[in-house]
């Protein structure tokens, strides 16, 4: 596959999958990322513009999205200023990811009442910075890999005998680990499964069941 190949694919999953607006004719993909808008799977911030003088000044909490609409919650450095479609860096175990900023402000806090997602209760991982280059440039590089990687585990898993179907794989931003989303009728005993992945992909893998 030649490079305008790749970087055709690369802006394809990151408009698809990852909800980001990007730029077709930025002549390199890390360029045609927009860090200030995202068009797709993102929340509107009908408060965003209301002043509220009632407002908890220290609530340092916003939502990131991943792959797919998978969102979750992280607390920031209070002298950081994040804004809706900014990419950063979030802390991960082990690692870290990287994600996009789709909601912040007093909706954060509803958000988060509604899910019952106390910070009171539970400790929330922390967003490290926004987005360096290097950072987006190995995110994309990650993202590259997530065809390849699942069209493989479901010819291992087919020749393991196993009965489960590979849905989608999901690489960590930092490309040390990926999530292998499965469905499957009964349960199924994916050790053998396990160890094949990590000596064919070289990274930590984590099962998680769908549906």
């Amino acid at each position: 596959m030649d490079e305008k190949q790749e970087y055709s694919d690369t802006t394809k999953h990151i408009s698809s999958a990852r909800g980001c607006c990007v730029c077709t004719d930025a002549g390199h993909p890390v360029k045609a990322v927009d860090q200030n808008k995202c068009c797709k799977l993102t929340s509107y911030n009908w408060l965003g513009d209301v002043f509220d003088p009632l407002a908890d000044k220290d609530f340092s909490y916003v939502e990131v999205r991943f792959k797919n609409g998978r969102k979750d919650f992280y607390t920031y450095s209070g002298d950081t200023l994040l804004n809706e479609g900014d990419i950063v860096a979030v802390e991960a175990s082990p690692g870290h990811d990287i994600g996009i900023v789709s909601l912040t402000g007093d909706l954060v806090l509803l958000q988060m009442k509604r899910k019952s997602a106390d910070p009171e209760k539970k400790e929330f991982k922390r967003i490290f910075r926004r987005a360096r280059l290097a950072d987006i440039e190995k995110w994309f590089e990650a993202i590259k890999q997530e065809d390849g990687a699942m069209h493989k585990t479901r010819v291992i898993a087919m020749n393991l005998g196993l009965e489960m179907k590979i849905n989608d794989v999901e690489y960590q931003g930092d490309k040390t680990k990926a999530v292998f989303y499965y469905t499957a009728e009964e349960r199924v005993d994916f050790r053998e499964l396990i160890k094949k992945l990590a000596e064919a992909f070289r990274i930590r893998i984590e099962m998680r069941q769908i549906g």
